[in-house]
C-alpha cells in the first residue's frame, strides 16, 4: 500500500449497519482496512439513523438532487408508511465528507446500489427492487468534492 487513507463503508468491513442489521463483508475492502490504510465510515448511522431501520430509497431523483434539495430520501416501514429520512442522509454524508477530508482521504470504496454509498446505479424510489443510473447522497457529495469512488 502506498499509505494513502481510503474510507470504506463500514458495512464492507463486516460491521453489522446495514438497514437490515446485516453486513456484506469484501475480501478486498478488509485487507486494504486491515493493512491500515482505510477508516471505515456508515453515513447512515453518523446522520443518527438507528440499526436496524426501514430501507430507504431516493425519490426524484440521485444523490446530487437531494444535496439540492430537488429530491427526497424516504424510507418505508413495515405497514407501508413513507417517513422522509433526508436530513439523516445529508447529515450523515457531510460527516463522512469531514472524516474523509480530515484524514486526507482521497478515495472512498463504498456500497454500491446504497441510497448512501451507491455510485453508479442505485434503487429507483418505488420499493420494488428496480435500479436506475445515479449516486447515493453520501457518493455525490464526495464526487462533489473531488473524492474518488468506486462502489462495491
Amino acid at each position: 500500500m502506498d499509505g494513502r487513507i481510503t474510507l470504506v463503508s463500514s458495512c464492507l468491513l463486516g460491521i453489522p449497519c446495514r438497514y437490515d442489521a446485516q453486513s456484506k463483508p469484501n475480501e478486498e475492502a478488509l485487507r486494504l482496512f486491515e493493512s491500515g490504510c482505510a477508516i471505515a465510515v456508515c453515513p447512515e448511522c453518523l446522520g443518527g439513523l438507528p440499526t436496524p431501520r426501514p430501507a430507504a430509497e431516493i425519490i426524484g431523483g440521485g444523490g446530487e438532487d437531494v444535496l439540492s434539495g430537488c429530491a427526497k430520501v424516504m424510507s418505508r416501514d413495515e405497514c407501508g408508511e413513507l417517513h422522509d429520512v433526508t436530513r439523516e442522509f445529508i447529515l450523515g454524508a457531510y460527516e463522512a465528507l469531514r472524516i474523509a477530508l480530515s484524514c486526507g482521504a482521497d478515495t472512498a470504496w463504498l456500497k454500491s446500489k446504497s441510497p448512501s454509498c451507491g455510485c453508479g446505479e442505485i434503487y429507483d424510489g418505488s420499493f420494488c427492487g428496480r435500479l436506475c443510473e445515479g449516486c447515493g447522497v453520501t457518493a455525490a457529495l464526495l464526487l462533489k468534492n473531488g473524492i474518488g469512488v468506486r462502489s462495491l
